[in-house]
This record gives structure tokens, C-alpha cells and sequence, in this order.
């Protein structure tokens, strides 16, 4: 089905509404309205240019529906995943006025009895993006997958995992490659419309998520399969995700993303790593389940000149050996250009002797 949203946001818009933000560059569905009291009466392009929408944010929800919007997006995914207790009005009169809701909060708004009962009243419905499936445990059967698999991992979260991958698979397409984008997270998922929000699945099945994705893939027919990454290896809440995906995808090959700017794991005070320990540190991990390598590196420089982003990319090129580059700042073709002739498929290890 096709959407048309509305985006609440309110006084987050501009900061750190990366759900909005990625549905509104990537998504195929129309985004009308921005509901943002903080900004109302600007247009997207007013305040990020880089998403290049004429889209006009508006004041509340009433305000929104002047443009026939179908369904509401909750357009931040915070830490914690809670809805805003102040948001709840928001909501409240969407489903009133029919709309359907969309969120991708780790809070389950089709569990919350006022918003179902009132969904239901109003003959609308919720979309939890975030809740899962049931998925099995992990089988090895993407070790049979014939496409390579390549996965993008990172030195912290929200440094635009999500990005590269789609703009790798856009480059592939453009290349004549039947590339397909694997969605791991609810902002994904709300962009390709399928998917499983891994950081949702209990810890003992979420390598069994990741292998079921990178399968359906495989089934519609991918030349190349490229699986969103979640999280960081280091990270000290989150790197149960990192590990699932790079064990139950089984990559080939391995996109680092970063932010040359973190010095620090949002929020926690831990070091990030540099280029060169970070693709030591992931290539080594893999080497012990299904050895793959580290083939680029994908930079976000967004806030830095076109110069200074350049003096980045060749230095993550000199400490590493590996292409670099900003794929949004410059386009993904250059590197997606230098990896594909060196994407090939791998071998799990396989112990000598008998095994359970």
C-alpha cells in the first residue's frame, strides 16, 4: 500500500529525528506535512536542505491534515524507545481523524488499551514496525546463499549505516546489478516496506532474524545482497546487535561506516576506534565464525567543508589501505566501483572430525 504522512516530530525535527529524515530522502511514500511547532510555517528545505523536500511543517496535528495526509510516522526513534508522555495528544488525534499510525518506538502502541480502543473505534489501524515476527534459531542455511552478502557496520550508532546501504545498492542498480537493501531497523523497514528490527528479537533468535532476511533476499533473486548494520562492535549497550548481524547474515565483505568527529560512543564515554582497529577488530571477529574482509570505508563528513572532507577520505585511505569515501557528499559510485570487483563469496570454518 502507498502512504501519504504526516511526520510528528515536535522540537526534534531538526536535531535528532533521524526516522523522519530517512523515510523522507528514501521512502517511495509522499511525505505532506512536519509537525513541528518549533519550525512551523518553514519548509523541510528551509531547515535540512539535504533532503531536498518541499514538505511544509506545520504547528500540530489538525494543522497536518489540511494536506490529506493517510497515515501518521512517529519521526524519532529515542533512546529507550518511549514514546514522549507530550506526544500523546498528537497520536490521539490522528486516530481520531482516521489516520493510520506508524512508529517504529520499542514502546508498542498496539498494546497501549487507550490507542487501541480508540484505533479500533476509529476504524483505523497501528503499524509497529519494531515488533517481530517469530523467527527460528540460526540454521547455517545462508551459508548456501549464492549472491555475495555485504554487510556495512560502524563506529557508533547513527553515523549512517542505513544510508550507505541503500546508496551502495542505488549504485549497484545504476551499474546493472540486481542489488537488494536488507532492513535491520525500523527506519529501514519503513523505507523498503519488509524487514525485521533485529534489536527487538531475543537475544538467542536475533542471528536467526538476520539469517531469515538475507534468505528472502536470496529468494527474490538478488545478484547482490547489502544488510543495513546496527549499532557498533564496541558499544557497550548495543553491540549484542552488531555481533547477531555479523554472525547470522554470514557477510562476504564488510562496509566501515564512521564519523571521523566521534571521539566518543554516543552517550557512554567509551573511545571509538580508529579506521585501522576497527577493521582489524571486525575482520578478526569474523575470521572465527566466517572469514570476510573489510573492503571500504564509508565516511560521514556532513558538517565539514568539501576540503576538509576530502583530507578525511585520504586519510582513512593511508591508514588503512582500503578506498574511502563520503557516498552522499559525493556519490556512492566511486566506491562502489572499487569494491565490486573484489566482492566474492566465503566458506564458513568447518572444525575437523565429528561435530553436534
Amino acid at each position: 500500500m502507498t502512504r501519504r504522512y504526516a511526520i510528528l516530530a515536535p522540537h526534534r525535527f531538526e536535531t535528532d529525528a533521524k526516522t523522519a529524515h530517512g523515510v523522507i530522502r528514501y521512502g517511495s511514500d509522499d511525505v505532506v506535512a512536519i509537525v513541528d511547532s518549533a519550525l512551523a510555517g518553514k519548509r523541510v528545505k528551509d531547515v535540512l536542505p539535504f533532503l531536498e523536500s518541499d514538505a511544509p511543517i506545520v504547528a500540530t496535528v489538525p494543522d497536518a491534515l489540511e494536506y490529506s495526509p493517510t497515515a501518521l510516522l512517529i519521526g524519532t526513534a529515542p533512546k529507550g524507545g518511549g514514546l514522549p508522555a507530550d506526544w500523546r495528544d498528537a497520536v490521539l488525534a490522528a486516530i481520531d481523524a482516521k489516520l493510520e499510525i506508524v512508529s517504529g518506538l520499542h514502546d508498542i502502541l498496539g498494546d497501549d488499551r487507550e490507542f487501541r480502543f480508540r484505533a479500533q473505534a476509529a476504524g483505523t489501524t497501528i503499524w509497529d514496525v519494531r515488533e517481530p515476527p517469530d523467527v527460528p534459531l540460526f540454521s547455517g542455511a545462508v551459508y548456501d546463499v549464492a549472491a555475495p552478502i555485504l554487510l556495512t557496520v560502524g563506529n557508533d550508532c547513527a553515523v549512517g549505516k542505513m544510508t550507505v546501504s541503500l546508496e551502495l545498492v542505488r549504485a549497484a542498480r545504476e551499474a546493472g546489478c540486481n542489488a537488494r537493501f536488507v532492513p535491520t531497523g525500523q527506519t529501514g523497514i519503513i523505507v523498503a516496506g519488509w524487514g525485521i528490527s533485529v534489536d527487538r528479537v531475543i537475544a538467542d533468535f536475533a542471528a536467526g532474524a538476520a539469517e531469515q532476511l538475507v534468505l528472502y533476499a536470496a529468494h527474490e533473486g538478488a545478484d547482490l545482497i547489502v544488510v543495513e548494520g546496527q549499532g557498533a562492535l564496541n558499544h557497550p549497550a548495543y553491540a549484542a546487535v552488531t555481533l547477531a548481524l555479523m554472525t547470522g547474515c554470514a557477510p562476504d565483505a564488510v562496509i566501515l561506516v564512521c564519523d571521523p568527529r566521534r571521539t566518543a560512543i554516543e552517550s557512554y564515554g567509551t573511545p571509538t576506534l580508529g579506521y585501522a582497529e576497527l577493521v582489524e577488530l571486525h575482520e578478526r571477529m569474523l575470521a572465527t565464525v566466517k572469514p570476510a574482509k573489510v573492503l571500504g570505508i564509508a565516511l560521514r563528513t556532513a558538517g565539514s567543508s568539501d576540503r576538509e572532507a576530502r583530507a578525511e577520505i585520504e586519510r582513512a585511505t593511508r591508514e588503512t589501505g582500503l578506498p574511502a569515501d563520503d557516498v552522499v557528499r559525493f556519490g556512492p559510485e566511486r566506491l562502489y566501483a572499487a569494491i565490486s570487483p573484489v566482492m566474492t563469496k566465503g566458506s564458513p570454518l568447518r572444525a575437523e572430525g565429528p561435530h553436534e
